[in-house]
């Protein structure tokens, strides 16, 4: 009975070591297992720290090339600087020589337009004295204001608005002379040619033996005594001592005269010449005839349009634009030292660059 005791003691010492044990085999594998996920967890690490360490390289290598490329485009653009700078200078320069050249070109413009202005103002000038002696010497209003109106009209492209005056003085003679002017001289050629044309057929007037006859006692003494004495009226009429082809030629004649007076722009002959014709008319042609009426009337209208009117006093716009033209050099004389004075300063200027 009292050696029972022993035996419970050894069974619990081996349970206790088996628990020991069993705590032992757990904290190892704890402590294996811990072991472990610090090794899975260093690997991780470590492969994360390579794959970064990898990245920081290509960054870097990035980064180098970055900054290689960053450094070109700075040289390129320090030359693209250096060639701008050129750049600009020579553009300047060219400004300059532009300025010089524009400079040149309008001096020479200039030059180029005051020879122009004098052309045509010659020109002008010369239409306006051709005008007046036509005038002068034909009396052709018209053809004189013709020339007028050309050298308005050449007057027009003078671009000194010094001259814009002389037209209104051009302008007046012009309307004086077309004012003057008598009627178209070809119309009234026309007419005069018609009137020669119907002379020859123009009733003359009834000579004396183509009145009536008397029937009375006187009447037939007459014609009895007729065969032995011709008694005729002299009233100092063509018909008297002429036939009337005479007449109608001294018409014809008077009529030629008119029509050379109207060639020759003469009104004073051809007033003359048709106041013939009139006389003629009346005094040997038929008064009462349709035909010598219309005929006279005819002169009495060629009188009215070639009545010569107050002649036209010319000359005062010609003697104007040659005063004008006077103080136009002068001024001209005066002021070109002055503009030739800053050509050596542009040149200079425009060699320079």
């Amino acid at each position: 009975v009292a050696a029972a005791p022993p035996r419970r003691s050894g069974g619990g010492t081996l349970a206790l070591a088996l628990l020991l044990a069993l705590l032992a085999i757990a904290g190892t594998g704890y402590v294996g297992w811990q072991q472990w996920r610090q090794m899975q967890h260093r690997g991780a690490s470590e492969r994360a720290a390579t794959d970064m360490q990898q990245r920081v390289s290509v960054l870097e290598h990035t980064l180098a090339g970055v900054s290689s490329n960053g450094s070109s485009l700075q040289q390129r653009l320090n030359d693209a600087e250096q060639v701008n700078n050129a750049l600009r200078e020579q553009l300047l320069g060219q400004n300059d020589r532009l300025r010089a050249l524009e400079s040149a070109v309008g001096k020479l413009s200039e030059k180029t337009l005051s020879g122009h202005d004098a052309m045509l103002l010659d020109n002008t000038e010369s239409l306006l004295r051709m005008g007046q002696q036509r005038y002068e010497l034909f009396h052709d209003a018209r053809g004189a204001a013709a020339a007028y109106a050309l050298a308005e009209q050449t007057l027009a492209a003078v671009d000194d608005q010094a001259f814009a005056g002389l037209r209104q003085s051009i302008e007046a003679e012009r309307n004086a002379l077309l004012q003057s002017a008598p009627a178209s001289r070809d119309a009234m050629l026309a007419s005069v040619a018609q009137l020669r044309a119907d002379a020859v057929k123009l009733p003359l007037k009834p000579l004396d033996s183509d009145a009536t006859p008397d029937q009375g006692a006187w009447g037939r003494v007459s014609r009895a005594l007729s065969s032995v004495i011709s008694i005729h009226r002299d009233n100092g009429a063509p018909l008297a001592v002429a036939d009337a082809g005479l007449v109608r030629e001294l018409l014809g004649l008077d009529l030629a005269q008119a029509q050379a007076a109207l060639l020759a722009r003469d009104a004073a002959a051809a007033d003359a010449a048709l106041k013939r014709a009139d006389a003629s008319l009346a005094a040997s042609f038929d008064a009462q005839a349709d035909e010598v009426k219309q005929a006279r009337a005819q002169i009495a209208t060629l009188l009215q349009q070639i009545k010569p009117s107050a002649p036209v006093q010319l000359g005062a716009a010609l003697s104007e634009l040659r005063n004008l033209r006077s103080v136009h050099a002068l001024a001209g004389s005066n002021t070109s030292p002055s503009t030739a004075a800053p050509a050596p300063a542009s040149s200079s200027h425009g060699a320079q660059p």
